[in-house]
């Protein structure tokens, strides 16, 4: 058996539908589909440097990796390698070469830190420490049977705050944007990112073949965005939340926990039936809503960094 790996190429749909089915195998609790694969290899900024590879033994697909520059990144030298395999083709030398060949890429583009998400388990957490991985934060993800949970009402809106959807937006989501920027900056993590070009925003989120307009709700004030809970689909019956944010001034007002409740009930209508969330480990404001709601924890992944010569 000879595992080898290549790079996907755009416009390639069998490559997308391939590393989509490798991705979701080995980490379901985040959505991908042949869709979703061509919009990043073909959306992110050509500053990321953005590869897609696949591993393959003897023309099976197996496992998948993501390579670029941390391009949003105030910290220059920094970049990003996700490596995942199937788990029922662990133990053939995939993840050793995806990660041996996203590494000499990123040397070569210059990179000094490589962050990668390993999920948090005994071999995993080994492989990454053995090639000089470091682990740092932890990040959780979190399920809730919505086709049976006990969801709480949606709690009253406070005064003068009333609940939309992207929806309508459609027409100028350039406060949406704000609302997104000012929130990724306060957004916890080992990478910073900063969102400042509205163009790219609206090509990489606004425009993600995942992204529910319909079902990501958003809270208003004296007509300005001012929480939002974005939603995306996995074309079934799968729902899941990604970035949750309230601006700096109107936190503390429960409106995280309103926009999500109000989201949840909306996707129960429409017949999803499984809906996932994560949380960084340390965000405890999150982590009380996502309880509350009903979400369990399910898996968790630490984040790792290796300096590279």
């Amino acid at each position: 058996m000879t595992v080898s790996v290549r790079a996907l190429s755009p416009g390639n749909r069998g490559d997308a539908e391939a590393f989509a089915r490798v991705r979701m195998l080995a980490l379901p609790y985040v959505f991908f589909t042949a869709d979703s694969v061509e919009h990043v290899l073909t959306r992110l900024p050509p500053d990321a440097r953005y590869t897609a590879l696949l591993a393959e033994e003897d023309g099976e697909a197996i496992g998948t990796a993501q390579v670029r520059l941390a391009h949003d990144s105030p910290e220059p030298g920094q970049a990003l390698l996700n490596v995942y395999v199937r788990p029922d083709r662990t133990g053939r030398g995939a993840g050793t070469a995806l990660l041996q060949a996203g590494e000499e890429r990123l040397a070569a583009l210059g990179a000094r830190e490589v962050f990668s998400w390993v999920l948090d388990e005994p071999a995993d957490r080994l492989f990454a420490e053995r090639r000089g991985y470091r682990p740092g934060s932890t990040a959780q993800f979190l399920l809730l049977d919505l086709a049976k949970a006990a969801l709480p009402p949606v709690p009253a809106p406070p005064p003068g705050v009333e609940l939309r959807t992207a929806d309508d937006f459609a027409d100028d989501p350039r406060p949406l944007f704000a609302l997104d920027a000012e929130c990724t900056a306060d957004e916890p993590g080992d990478v910073d990112h900063l969102l400042d070009d509205y163009g790219t925003w609206l090509d990489e989120t606004w425009r993600h073949p995942l992204l529910r307009h319909d079902l990501t709700t958003v809270a208003v004030a004296d007509g300005r965005p001012v929480a939002f809970t974005a939603v995306r689909t996995d074309g079934g019956t799968r729902y899941g939340t990604g970035m949750t944010g309230t601006a700096r001034a109107h936190r503390g007002r429960g409106l995280a926990k309103l926009v999500k409740a109000d989201s949840l009930h909306r996707a129960r209508a429409a017949g999803f039936t499984e809906a996932h969330t994560g949380n960084d480990a340390g965000n405890d404001a999150m982590l009380a809503v996502n309880r509350w709601l009903g979400y369990e924890v399910c898996a968790q992944e630490v984040h790792h960094v290796r300096e590279l010569a």
